[in-house]
């Protein structure tokens, strides 16, 4: 249809043409209500960021001589940050004449990485800023990701349902 006549229709009917694809030969144009075309795209991104998580940081310090329990406790605080799908920085803080011993900071960060193996990934190397021996760790897989494999996968089952149900009602 020419340029004219698709102006006419759309004139006609109140609405506006729209280019859609101009590469295209001929060009493709489509008759809508533009504002609304609009209206709707906005409320599609509004509805998607709701959906997004913004990952946080967070922080979890450890001394040097921990005892064994105080780093259980922050072990499960770490893990339970990593399951919620934040980023985690953990700190080991030197403080006074513990700055003589430095090399007790990188064993207690392999110890924590050993028992948070799996899990993590080093985002980060580790390294010295001032007194605090630090690195930062996200989490291995992304919670977002398996909650789309997940709902693909139960799609996938009620396909399979709706069409073992649609032959059966055919036979």
């Amino acid at each position: 249809m020419s340029l004219s006549d698709a102006l006419k229709k759309a004139q006609g009917r109140e609405l506006d043409l729209v280019e859609i694809a101009p590469d295209a030969k001929p060009p493709v144009a489509k008759v809508i209500d533009f504002k609304k075309f609009l209206y709707l795209e906005e409320k599609k991104q509004k509805e998607a960021r709701k959906h997004t998580k913004q990952t946080a940081l967070k922080e979890v310090r450890f001394s040097p001589y921990i005892g064994e329990h105080d780093l259980e406790t922050g072990l499960k605080k770490v893990k339970k940050f990593i399951s919620e799908g934040d980023l985690v920085k953990i700190s080991i803080v030197f403080k006074g004449r513990q700055m003589a011993h430095q090399e007790f900071g990188p064993k207690l960060l392999e110890r924590i990485l050993d028992e948070l193996e799996g899990t993590v990934i080093k985002e980060r190397q580790e390294r010295f800023e001032g007194r605090r021996f630090t690195t930062l760790l996200k989490p291995a897989t992304s919670h977002h990701s398996a909650h789309k494999e997940t709902v693909a996968s139960l799609r996938g089952k009620s396909a399979e349902k709706n069409e073992t149900k649609n032959e059966e009602g055919s036979s």
